[in-house]
């Protein structure tokens, strides 16, 4: 096969067959593609698609084209992806719950990207944690605690690396289609035998309207069970951050306050609870989803899942017994201020993109590649859509690393936030549901 062929019936719009799709997916790591014939490829395909097995077979060849794990463990492999958000820390929940319930979850997560907080980012706000492990090490983790959150090493779907950093500078990234390959392409090299997917709408989500999340969470969910791995979607809400803060050292500690007291954080319990519920019955460890979420809510409530969290959280470096020593050894800011809003009356929206990023300029995210992190800054004690509030009800708690990004963010949260007089209608936290 040759490249130029392909790249030719793309753009002529015919539909090209799962074995060229699946040998251009694999070449792109090599030679035989060059970079102008990986651009060209990507945007005939942004601007005509690929068919249905086309999509499933270019995600086969890129996730082919580096390593791919293999599991010997007496239950299934899962995991679980997100489309990203703000205070959105479920996996740090939803991986344990799981583990807790027979599951195995080998949870390989990112950075930050733009305004949306990194799973990484937030865990490496525990002092010691390793988010880099090799694969026997992996596998040593995975089989001793149930769950592990680690980073791709390079030998994970190359392909993608290269075709994203391609099409970052050749605006092609807005494709259903290669959005699909790239997100599927990491995660089912990790061996997976099941799939759930948190697909983002609203103010604070790439895919703000939902019908492009729609769009997307259907490619997602039609593309993995193409592959052999059972995937369903949920469409969640992201109009206002998931959980009471947004930042990374602020986020954990919201994680252990879900992992350990049933009434705390309920939107980001409920949703775990929710994603696990499906997961649980799409992998048959439940009868069916509201088994299957009965299930993740007992292993959050009986403490099982904090368990397993700090165990996995000592066999990646950090420090023993995290489960009750979190509030004692998670890095703190040197700068506290509350925001209000000097008005009364109810919260009618939440620019929840502008709160990540006010996370972001803080020192809680990148601005350029490189950047470090600031693991203590970020938001907390975050107000939720429809709270009434008067001039001096707290909406959020800002933690700074100085007086001057104190004195910004203050000012960046209030812009943020818009009242209203009357009580807003309710924002359901799960839209729809999506199966195969």
């Amino acid at each position: 096969m040759d490249a130029r062929s392909i790249i030719a019936a793309v753009r002529a719009g015919r539909e090209i067959s799962a074995s060229e799709a699946r040998w251009f997916g694999e070449a792109l790591n090599g030679s035989a593609v060059t970079d102008a014939q990986a651009g060209a490829f990507a945007m005939a395909v942004c601007l005509n698609g690929l068919g249905a097995s086309a999509r499933v077979a270019l995600t086969e060849g890129m996730r082919d084209s580096g390593d791919v794990l293999s599991w010997d463990l007496p239950g299934p492999v899962l995991d679980k992806h997100s489309t990203g958000g703000v205070g959105d820390p479920v996996s740090l929940i939803l991986a344990p719950a799981l583990a807790a319930c027979g599951a195995y979850v080998p949870m390989i997560s990112g950075r930050g990207l733009g305004h949306t907080g990194g799973t990484l980012d937030k865990l490496e706000a525990i002092p010691g944690y390793i988010c880099e492990l090799g694969p026997s090490r992996l596998e040593h983790v995975v089989k001793t605690a149930g769950c592990a959150i680690v980073g791709a090493t390079g030998r994970v779907a190359p392909s993608d690396k290269r075709l994203y950093a391609i099409r970052d500078i050749t605006s092609t990234v807005a494709s259903i289609d290669l959005i699909t390959a790239s997100i599927l392409s990491k995660k089912l090299a990790a061996g997976l035998g099941g799939l759930v997917l948190d697909v983002k709408t609203g103010s604070g989500a790439f895919m703000e309207k939902m019908e492009d999340a729609t769009a997307l969470a259907e490619a997602l969910v039609s593309v993995a069970n193409g592959t052999g791995c059972a995937c369903s979607a949920l469409i969640t809400d992201m109009s206002q951050p998931l959980a009471s803060s947004a930042g990374n050292a602020v986020e954990v500690r919201a994680v252990m306050a879900a992992l350990s007291d049933p009434k705390a954080e309920k939107p980001l319990r409920d949703v775990t609870i929710a994603l696990g519920g499906v997961l649980l019955a799409d992998a048959s460890l439940a009868d069916d989803v509201e088994a299957g979420a009965e299930q993740i809510a007992a292993a959050l409530s009986s403490g099982r899942a904090a368990e397993v969290f700090a165990k996995m959280v000592h066999e990646m470096g950090g420090p023993s017994g995290f489960a009750e020593s979190w509030r004692h050894v998670l890095p703190e800011a040197n700068v506290l201020r509350e925001v209000t809003l000097g008005a009364a009356g109810f919260v009618g929206a939440i620019d929840t993109k502008a709160l990540g990023e006010v996370v972001v300029h803080l020192g809680g995210g990148r601005l350029r590649a490189g950047d470090r992190i600031d693991p203590a800054v970020g938001l907390s004690g975050l107000v939720r859509l429809g709270a009434k509030v008067d001039a001096k009800t707290p909406v959020a708690m800002v933690h700074a690393s100085d007086d001057a990004k104190a004195d910004r963010a203050v000012k960046a949260v209030r812009k943020a936030i818009t009242m209203v007089a009357d009580p807003p209608e309710a924002v359901p936290l799960i839209h729809a549901r999506v199966s195969a």
